[in-house]
């Protein structure tokens, strides 16, 4: 029943000309028919919502150039070759591990989650906000300064 809502879709772009954005398509395809995802609709040009979705993973290689919210969602980790061109919000998730060689240009938002460690090697370009996490209850901000040095903003605990 799921791949039909796509041939909905498609019928809709083929007869209507009617196409659905790329946070659209990504979207649909996700919930319903991950596996039919191509490799030009896993690069989100602009934002991609998931925030309070029943969202529990993502497809590896994805790219998002805007930002990427999935606060308050049931996932718990992130796949690997994650790109977020701005910030990502992860706050109130079930997030327990950030990949290695996750690259955040922007802020990152981990507040209220129950997040219990983070990469040395996270690139986070703008701020870090660990607000009420089990990691800012047991490290002071030097200390997690010098666990994860390549954040560029100020840490938030």
């Amino acid at each position: 029943m799921k791949p039909n809502l796509i041939k909905i879709f498609k019928y809709i772009e083929d007869k209507i000309g009617k196409k659905l954005n790329s946070e659209q398509s990504f979207r649909l395809k996700l919930f319903h028919d991950p596996s039919s995802m191509t490799k030009e609709e896993l690069d989100i040009k602009g934002d991609l919502d998931l925030g309070s979705s029943k969202i529990q993973s993502l497809p590896n290689d994805l790219t998002v150039g805007g930002n990427l919210n999935l606060s308050y969602t049931k996932i718990k980790s992130l796949p690997n070759g994650l790109t977020v061109g701005k910030s990502l919000n992860l706050s109130g998730s079930k997030i327990e591990s950030l990949p290695n060689g996750l690259r955040v240009r922007g802020s990152l938002y981990l507040r209220y989650s129950i997040i219990e460690s983070l990469p040395n090697d996270l690139t986070v370009g703008g701020y870090l906000d660990l607000e009420n996490t089990p990691i800012s209850k047991k490290y002071t901000k030097e200390e997690i300064r010098k666990m994860v040095p390549n954040v560029k903003g100020s840490i938030y605990i």
